[in-house]
């Protein structure tokens, strides 16, 4: 992993956990801190252990043997020897929109999702850049970087939930000594989400670029990979993968349609600059 952008993701997470404290001073003081930090600690918990499980289900994967699917077993086994990871689960998600996925808390349980329509619209060289770049998510693990990140942000997001009613019904009790009172319950409803979303994001953007790069070094040349990115872009404009916006950030491109506004706040880099960097022009 690139020592550089290893060195900003941790601040970057770092950032993340600070501003839950902050969150929770504001709401309650000292105590309100302590059961913020308790509260993240326990999402950090689940989210390491189960977050694989329930993504895979939230998308109806199915698991692919190697008799269903010779091309994409094929592809991994080699990809993996080249990159010195075990093998993963591989499965196959039934939407007609091209995408992929990693999941998994370490390199040794790990899982690589496509959905069909990537089967369908990627030549070999293609899906094999596809498959290299989630792999690279899964050597550099980012996947549990990404888990964290959300789940310290969606958090944050239900404490400003938390704010915004005590503001509503009088709640902040205007003393200081237990929290900031009626101004730390605004900055904890305006500010506090906005900011959880803006860091999430460069956590996520961060983590795109750094996989590119590894995974043009794991499948041993990046012009898959770079054409794969430019048909994926094209078709999920028009067949966009209808997705939670929770878990866009754990595909290869961000699945939402473009005409949202979740756009605006997207967790993936441009297409063009992550192709431009990959062919270093």
């Amino acid at each position: 992993m690139n020592t550089g952008n290893y060195f900003r993701t941790v601040l970057l997470l770092g950032l993340l956990t600070g501003l839950i404290l902050v969150c929770g001073q504001l709401l309650g003081g000292n105590t309100g801190m302590l059961v913020a930090l308790v509260f993240a600690a326990l999402l950090n918990f689940g989210s390491y252990w189960f977050s694989d499980r329930i993504v895979l289900r939230m998308y109806k994967a199915q698991p692919v043997s190697e008799t269903e699917a010779p091309q994409l077993h094929s592809i991994v086994e080699r990809l993996v020897a080249h990159a010195g990871l075990p093998k993963p689960t591989l499965y196959v998600l039934p939407q007609s929109s091209p995408n992929a996925f990693a999941t998994g808390r370490n390199p040794a349980h790990a899982a690589v999702a496509v959905t069909a329509g990537l089967m369908e619209l990627m030549d070999e060289e293609e899906i094999e850049g596809v498959v290299a770049h989630e792999l690279a998510h899964i050597k550099n693990r980012d996947i549990l970087i990404s888990s964290i990140a959300a789940t310290i942000a969606g958090a944050i997001a239900m404490l400003a939930s938390m704010a915004r009613w005590g503001a509503l019904f009088g709640g902040h009790g205007g003393r200081d000594d237990r929290g900031g009172g009626l101004l730390g319950l605004l900055a904890t409803a305006i500010v506090a989400p906005i900011a959880a979303l803006v860091i999430q994001m460069a956590v996520s953007r961060s983590r795109e670029f750094a996989a590119d790069a590894t995974g043009a070094q794991i499948a041993g040349q990046p012009y898959g990979l770079a054409r794969a990115l430019e048909k994926l872009s094209a078709y999920s404009r028009r067949v966009p993968l209808q997705a939670s916006a929770a878990t866009s950030h754990m595909f290869i491109v961000a699945p939402l349609s473009g005409r949202s506004l979740a756009s605006l706040f997207s967790t993936h880099p441009p297409i063009e600059e992550r192709v431009r960097r990959l062919l270093g022009r």
